[in-house]
């Protein structure tokens, strides 16, 4: 039995997604500032032309290889509402992801902890937190347009918050594995928020 031919199309997604996974490993073992198009190409076993074909410059790989690691970290998402039970089940579940992530979501934390002293990665985490903090502030502002969220907060703040919050769990657990205990951690970080959210119960007369 002959394995059908893959198509233009599907040669380009294995290529790229083998490129990008080679970024990925390659910024984690070394760094963001030793990487190059041609150590992508070689680690993952493509010539130099054929990453420059399929990014064009390190600046665009960076970019997609933030786009990627960030999409759909959190899944079962897509087809909730917005609002409080959003908001804490994408705070519970990125947490509990932090505990299995792989080489592109470290390489994605790395990259945002260098962001801030490296031009050429500042504009492209400035989207991906604003994007976040999107999703966040939306959240937030659904909850109190249903009354399920406190009305006297600020929902730019609250996800100002929960992104640094997130980000810096994130951080401490590539630095020290052994010392957050994601699975645990997920359930009291949630449960601090549903408090600091939640509109309290009206009191009984």
């Amino acid at each position: 039995m002959t394995t059908p031919r893959r198509t233009q199309k599907q040669r380009r997604d294995r290529a790229e997604a083998a490129l990008l996974a080679a970024a990925a490993e390659l910024v984690v073992e070394q760094g963001v500032r030793s990487l190059t198009l041609a150590r992508v190409g070689e680690r993952a076993g493509y010539s130099r032309g054929i990453v420059t074909h399929h990014f064009g410059s390190k600046q665009a790989l960076l970019e997609l290889l933030a786009r990627t690691a960030q999409a759909g970290f959190v899944p079962g998402l897509t087809d909730l509402p917005p609002g409080l039970d959003r908001l804490l089940r994408l705070i519970d579940g990125y947490i509990g992801q932090l505990g299995q992530v792989g080489a592109a979501h470290r390489a994605f934390l790395l990259l945002w902890a260098e962001a801030p002293t490296m031009p050429e990665l500042a504009p492209i985490f400035r989207e991906r937190d604003e994007s976040f903090r999107a999703d966040l502030r939306d959240d937030v502002a659904a909850g109190i347009a249903d009354g399920t969220i406190r009305h006297d907060l600020a929902p730019e703040e609250v996800a100002v918050a929960i992104v640094g919050q997130l980000r810096g769990i994130g951080l401490q657990r590539l630095l020290d594995p052994h010392a957050v205990d994601t699975e645990r951690l997920r359930r009291s970080v949630t449960e601090q928020w549903r408090r600091a959210l939640a509109t309290p119960p009206a009191r009984q007369p």
